[in-house]
């Protein structure tokens, strides 16, 4: 069941930045937008798997499995949008 804010029985009107389904929805830091929990976890991934290509590369370590790491992760992200019909993952995540 959707809900609005504390001791209201409205629905809450926010909608995930991702998905675009409507249910709680929780910040990242560094981050605008406001995400469902399982949006919210592919997104904080993401970004991490970013920091640590970019690290990677500024030591001159291979990034190869970070970065098919990364590509798996937008992949299945881009199933799961196409099956609600709802947002661009991939924009979310960059």
């Amino acid at each position: 069941m959707l809900s609005g804010p504390k001791g209201s029985e409205e629905p809450s009107s926010e909608q995930c930045g991702v998905c675009g389904r409507r249910m709680e929805l929780c910040e990242l830091p560094g981050r605008s937008g406001k995400y469902c929990l399982e949006c919210s976890a592919d997104v904080a991934t993401s970004m991490l798997l970013k920091t640590e290509i970019d690290a990677a590369t500024l030591a001159g370590r291979e990034t190869e499995g970070l970065v098919a790491e990364f590509a798996e992760l937008s992949h299945g992200c881009s199933k799961d949008r196409s099956r609600s019909g709802n947002g661009d993952r991939r924009r979310a995540m960059n």
